[in-house]
């Protein structure tokens, strides 16, 4: 993975961690024998997008702990519609902020300030944070 200067975390999820789910979430389904076109419009992708993450061609870069990859699973099997689909990728998305799975990546991308806590903290934590940070820089 390449490191860039800056990065959101937002921006690690989009990029990389949503695609990734996608295609686990692809594989699994294929394993229940759901049709590739119909995994395309549960996932609301191309058939080729889904071609592609079951040809490990697409969010092929990100890997997931064991226990991810088991919520993962369970989550394929409930997915029956688009709106299931949007909850439950939105509670893997909070597991993988929650397992700090998100953060490895991030660190793995950006140059990050080492010991970066802010996707774990309130808003008061974060301008303590920030502040403590600078006082300490100066």
């Amino acid at each position: 993975m390449a490191n860039i200067k800056f990065m959101q975390p937002a921006e690690v999820e989009v990029l990389y961690i949503l695609p990734a789910i996608r295609r686990e979430l692809a594989i699994e389904m294929k394993k229940l024998f759901v049709e590739q076109k119909k995994i395309a419009k549960l996932l609301c992708v191309t058939e080729a997008a889904v071609s592609q993450y079951l040809n490990s061609k697409r969010a092929a870069k990100v890997k997931f702990s064991k226990k991810a990859a088991v919520a993962i699973r369970k989550s394929a099997k409930k997915i029956t519609t688009e709106l299931i689909m949007i909850s439950e990728t939105q509670n893997l998305l909070k597991l993988m902020r929650d397992m700090r799975i998100t953060c490895d990546i991030h660190e793995k991308l950006a140059d990050i300030p080492e010991g970066c806590i802010v996707c774990f903290t309130s808003d008061e934590e974060q301008i303590c944070f920030h502040t403590n940070s600078s006082s300490s820089n100066s």
